[in-house]
C-alpha cells in the first residue's frame, strides 16, 4: 500500500480506516474485475470473427417476468432535468445552484483523474452533503443555495485502474476505489444529510457485470452498517453489448436500481468499438449520427420501455450543443438543438433527461414541463408499442458521408481535447460544442475506423495514413501558440498512437493517463 504527497485534502480523504476499507474492498473483489476484463476480451475475439449479438436465450425467463425493481426514493422520483460536470470545487457549487433536479458529479469522463483532482473531488462531495462548500475569491462568493440539486457521482468504469493507489503492488480498480471512498466519506454523510448515497455506473457491457456492481454494494453496506437497498445506482447503457442486456442488468441490482440512462456519445463509440473489423459497421461524420438514425432510435425506444416496464427511470442523454455567451448567433443556435432534443425525449417516454451548461437547464425544464405537467415522472406511460429485435439495434441503414472537414474536426477535437486532459481539465468546451472523454473517444475512434477500411471522402481523397498525419500537423501548427499549447506533443503523440496502430487500442485515456500526475 502506497502514501502519498501530505496535502490538506489527502489528510481529510485517505484517513487510516478509509485506506483498510479501500484495502479490503481491492482483497473481496479485485479478482472479479480481472475476470470482468477478461470476459470483455473473450466476447471482442468472437465479434472480430464474426459473432452477431443477440438477446440471451437462457435469460429468457427474466425478459419475460413480470417482476419490477424495489422502490425509488421520494427524491429520485423528479429527475426531468439532471445536470452533469466535474468534481472542480466552483463548478460543483454552480451545478447543485442551476435549478436542475440532480446534479451528477463525475469521476469519469468529465473529470481528468489527477490525484489533486481526486482527492479535492471527495472533500468537495463531503462538504456539499455538509452544506460547507463554498469559494470566496474575494469578489464573489460562491456557496449553497436553499434548494440544491440532489447529488449523485459516477466512478470511473471498470477498464480503469488508480496507479496511486497500489494493494499487494498492483494498482487498485478505479471503479472500486471512487466507489470505496465515496461510500465510506460522501455516502455516509449523504444519509447523514436526510439523502442517500447515489450513482451512475459508467460502461456496463452485461449482466455479469452488474451483478459484480451488486455484490460491492451489498457488501460495502454491511460492512459499514447501511441498511441494504439504500444505495441506489442508475446505469449508463452506453455500450452496444448492454443494449441487448438492459432487463437483465436492471434484474441483477433490482435492490438498488432506479434507472437507465441512454448515454448517446459512449454508445456510438462502443458500436465503433466492438464491431471495427466489420465495414458495414463504418459511421459518417459524427455530426451526422443523430438520435433519429435507426440503430440510435430502435436503442433507445427500447431502453423507455425496458425500464417504465420494470418500474424504473428512462434518462435522456446529453445534447453536445452549449450557449456562448459572448455570440448570441451560437447560443440560439445552441438553445434551439436542445429544445428540439428534449422534447424528442420526452415526447418518446423519458423521464428526464441530461444538460451540460446551467443556461441550458430551463430550455430543458420547459420541455420536459410541457410533457409532464405536475406529474413526477412517466413510468406509468408503457411503451407496449415498441417492439425492438437484434436487427433494430444494428441497423445502419441511413444517409451520410465521410467528408475531409469531419475528418479534419476529428483530428483537431482528439488532440485538443487530449492536451486539455492531460493538463488536469477534463470536459472543455471546443468548437461550441461540451466534449469529454466519451466524445474525444468517438473522434480518434473514427479515424482509425476509415482509415482501416480504406473510406474515401465525398471531396475524393483516401483516408490514409499519409493524409492523417499531414492534418495532425496542421492541427499542431495551428494550436502552437494557443490554450492547449503546453501538452500538445503529449497529445499528440498519444493520438497517433491511438489513431494510427494496427490494433484498435480500446480506450483512449488509459495510455495519456501514465502522462498525469
Amino acid at each position: 500500500m502506497q502514501r502519498f504527497d501530505d496535502t490538506a485534502a489527502e489528510r481529510r480523504v485517505m484517513t487510516p480506516d478509509a485506506m483498510a476499507f479501500l484495502v479490503d474492498l481491492a482483497h473481496e473483489f479485485g479478482w472479479r474485475v480481472g475476470r470482468v476484463l477478461e470476459a470483455r476480451e473473450a466476447r471482442q475475439r468472437r465479434l472480430d470473427a464474426g459473432e452477431t449479438p443477440d438477446f440471451m436465450e437462457d435469460t429468457r425467463q427474466i425478459r419475460e417476468a413480470g417482476w419490477t425493481i424495489a422502490p425509488v426514493p421520494e427524491e429520485l422520483q423528479d429527475r426531468r432535468v439532471e445536470i452533469t460536470g466535474p468534481v472542480d470545487r466552483k463548478m460543483m457549487i454552480n451545478a447543485l445552484n442551476s435549478g436542475a433536479r440532480v446534479f451528477m458529479a463525475d469521476f469519469e469522463d468529465a473529470t481528468s483523474p489527477t490525484w489533486a483532482n481526486l482527492m479535492e473531488g471527495h472533500v468537495n462531495i463531503v462538504d456539499a452533503y455538509r452544506r460547507e462548500i463554498r469559494i470566496d475569491t474575494g469578489d464573489r462568493v460562491y456557496e449553497l443555495g436553499e434548494s440544491p440539486a440532489v447529488l449523485m457521482v459516477r466512478p470511473r468504469g471498470w477498464h480503469l485502474v488508480e496507479k496511486h493507489f497500489l494493494v499487494d503492488g498492483v494498482p487498485m480498480s478505479a471503479s472500486l476505489f471512487d466507489f470505496g471512498l465515496y461510500i465510506f466519506h460522501g455516502g455516509r454523510e449523504a444519509i447523514a444529510a436526510g439523502t442517500g448515497p447515489y450513482l451512475y455506473l459508467p460502461k456496463l457491457e452485461s449482466a455479469q457485470e452488474a451483478r459484480l456492481w451488486n455484490d460491492v454494494f451489498v457488501w460495502a453496506q454491511d460492512r459499514l452498517g447501511i441498511p441494504r437497498g439504500t444505495i441506489k445506482a442508475t446505469v449508463l447503457v452506453e455500450t452496444i453489448l448492454a443494449a441487448f442486456e438492459m432487463d437483465e442488468i436492471l434484474y441483477e441490482l433490482r435492490e438498488h436500481a432506479a434507472g437507465l440512462n441512454a448515454g448517446r456519445w459512449d454508445y456510438i463509440f462502443s458500436l465503433i468499438k466492438k464491431f471495427r473489423e466489420h465495414p458495414g459497421f463504418v459511421l459518417p461524420d459524427r455530426s451526422q449520427v443523430t438520435m433519429t438514425v435507426p440503430f440510435m432510435r430502435a436503442y433507445c425506444d427500447l431502453l423507455v420501455a425496458t425500464c417504465h416496464r420494470r418500474g424504473a427511470h428512462a434518462i435522456g442523454g446529453m445534447s453536445a450543443f452549449i450557449p456562448n455567451r459572448r455570440d448570441e448567433a451560437v447560443t440560439e443556435r445552441a438553445l434551439r438543438e436542445v429544445a428540439a432534443d428534449k422534447a424528442r425525449e420526452a415526447g418518446s417516454g423519458f423521464d428526464g433527461t441530461w444538460v451540460a451548461h446551467p443556461d441550458l437547464v430551463p430550455v430543458a425544464m420547459a420541455e420536459f414541463d410541457r410533457v409532464l405537467g405536475d406529474r413526477p415522472n412517466q413510468v406509468d406511460r408503457r411503451r407496449d408499442d415498441v417492439w425492438v429485435g437484434a436487427a433494430d439495434l444494428l441497423d445502419m441503414e441511413f444517409p451520410g458521408t465521410v467528408t475531409l472537414q469531419g475528418l479534419r474536426s476529428n483530428i483537431s477535437v482528439a488532440i485538443r481535447y487530449l492536451s486539455s486532459w492531460l493538463g488536469g481539465t477534463g470536459a472543455v468546451a471546443l468548437d461550441n460544442l461540451m466534449e469529454d472523454a466519451a466524445t474525444a473517444e468517438i473522434s480518434r475512434s473514427q479515424v482509425w475506423q476509415w482509415l482501416r477500411h480504406g473510406v474515401t471522402t465525398e471531396d475524393g481523397e483516401m483516408v490514409d495514413e499519409t493524409l492523417v498525419r499531414r492534418l495532425v500537423a496542421e492541427v499542431v501548427e495551428k494550436e502552437e501558440s494557443g490554450p492547449f499549447a503546453d501538452r500538445l506533443e503529449e497529445a499528440r503523440k498519444v493520438f497517433e498512437e491511438v489513431a494510427l496502430s494496427d490494433r484498435f487500442v480500446d480506450f483512449l485515456t488509459p495510455i495519456a493517463y501514465e502522462m498525469i500526475d
